[in-house]
């Protein structure tokens, strides 16, 4: 069943300035609308990785989430798990300054209630055979206790990211059953309640070597933006994967991307610093065009040994 991805999808309303960004002023510019979400935009990643991943999820029960389920499966993402309900989806209104970073955001959070009734129903049949488990670690508690209830059952590794760092920090003990564990420098500062902004890459790095230590969470991934990225393991393993040099167009979805690649690398053999290697080139391949998602590439090209079925 290759990667099972689960998590929340939302719909991207984006805003870009025609000139100098003004903050507080009126500023002409472009609007775009597009498929979001952190795990919506993971599976398609990984689909554009000529893999094959399942997608649980939710979507509103209106056009727009049948929209959303037609251009997975364009991708070949197995939508199956896909349930259309009321309220499914969420919104995520941001707008770019001139660097393509965002300056303003806000977002309205779906119910995602309803996924802990589907796993619990779905769960053997999702889980038995699939290569890996990808999710949001923010997702409502009691998914994540299921999700984990049946990697544990199939002996299944779980990564996860975060979308809400505030609603993670409530269950920081259940990351103690992660497998490896991928946010950003800010979201790290607030989960280990410190300011890590101004740290230097090697700082980070020996700062999180630390901190997985003592929280006794099995592996993390920091990213850093343009500096790059740092992971460490409870074991002492730990190091520093640099940024892709890039023209930058759209920081949007290149988290979710070096989530992605780094989720394909630990599932299918990589160590963790290939696997952040991978995570850091899909990331680079998003950062330099307006789309959420990576472009198209072969399981070849990240030295995998995967085979591919259409």
């Amino acid at each position: 069943m290759g990667i099972v991805v689960i998590g929340a999808v939302f719909v991207d309303i984006k805003g870009y300035p025609l000139s100098t960004y003004i903050p507080g002023g009126r500023n002409a510019g472009r609007v775009e609308q597009v498929h979001g979400g952190v795990c919506r935009n993971v599976a398609e990643d990984i689909a554009n990785v000529e893999l094959r991943p399942t997608f649980v999820s939710l979507v509103d029960n209106t056009g727009s989430g049948q929209d959303v389920i037609d251009k997975l499966a364009r991708h070949k993402v197995n939508t199956r798990y896909i349930q259309r309900v009321p309220d499914g989806m969420g919104t995520w209104l941001a707008v770019f300054n001139n660097d393509g970073d965002v300056c303003a955001a806000i977002s309205k959070r779906p119910d995602t209630t309803p996924l802990t009734a589907l796993l619990k129903e779905k769960g053997d049949e999702i889980f038995a055979d699939c290569d890996g488990i990808a999710i949001e670690f923010d997702l409502e508690k009691e998914t994540v206790k299921q999700i984990l209830h049946f990697a544990k059952k199939y002996r299944k590794k779980v990564y996860a990211a975060v979308s809400n760092m505030s609603i993670a920090m409530e269950r920081r003990s259940l990351l103690q059953e992660i497998d490896c564990f991928v946010c950003n420098q800010q979201e790290a500062g607030l989960m280990f309640s410190d300011d890590y902004d101004h740290l230097t890459p090697d700082e980070m790095r020996a700062t999180l070597a630390a901190n997985v230590r003592s929280a006794n969470i099995p592996c993390m991934v920091v990213t850093m933006g343009e500096q790059g990225a740092v992971y460490a393991r409870t074991d002492g393993e730990n190091g520093m994967v640099p940024a892709k040099k890039v023209d930058v167009i759209d920081t949007t979805g290149a988290g979710d991307a070096f989530f992605a690649g780094t989720v394909i690398g630990l599932t299918y053999g990589k160590t963790l610093a290939e696997a952040c290697e991978i995570g850091s080139r899909l990331a680079a391949s998003v950062i330099c065009i307006s789309e959420n998602v990576c472009p198209r590439f072969r399981p070849q090209e990240f030295g995998l040994d995967v085979p591919v079925t259409d």
